[in-house]
């Protein structure tokens, strides 16, 4: 079941794309930066590039996607956003992800909002490394359900 990481370029996106590929698995990593699209690519990610404020092509990221994991310190590290302010993008990947009707959303971070989506479920950043992130959100996303 593919899985969407929105935010794929930051250093914890890369690191949850990188932990949940596996053979047999999609993984699709929503970057900003075609550069690092192109190293997610090389390592087996299905990539699309765009703008973290689009709320159109995040949604069309994510169709026929059964989780994503969005990386909420991703629209604060400094990049550009064209739609929105920074302080609307999470409203606005939970309205993403509610028309793209995935099943699962795993919030990266915090402040989580809710989604109108099945199942959801909240990951803590503060003071760990993003590969234990990474393991955490790659087990949210093996588990039936949450």
């Amino acid at each position: 079941m593919p899985l969407l990481v929105v935010g794929a370029d930051h250093a914890i996106g890369e690191a949850i794309v990188r932990q949940t590929l596996a053979p047999g698995r999609e993984v699709r990593a929503f970057v900003t930066d075609p550069a690092k699209g192109a190293q997610l690519k090389v390592l087996g990610a299905k990539v699309a590039v765009g703008d973290l404020s689009d709320e159109g092509h995040i949604a069309a990221a994510a169709t026929r996607c059964f989780a994503i994991a969005f990386v909420l310190d991703a629209p604060c590290d400094g990049r550009e956003l064209a739609f929105a302010a920074r302080d609307d993008v999470p409203e606005l990947w939970a309205r993403a992800a509610e028309s793209a009707e995935v099943a699962r959303v795993i919030w990266v971070g915090s402040p989580a909002p809710g989604a109108a989506v099945a199942e959801v479920a909240s990951v803590t950043v503060s003071g760990r490394r993003a590969e234990d992130i990474a393991d955490e959100v790659a087990a949210l996303d093996d588990r039936a359900v949450l």
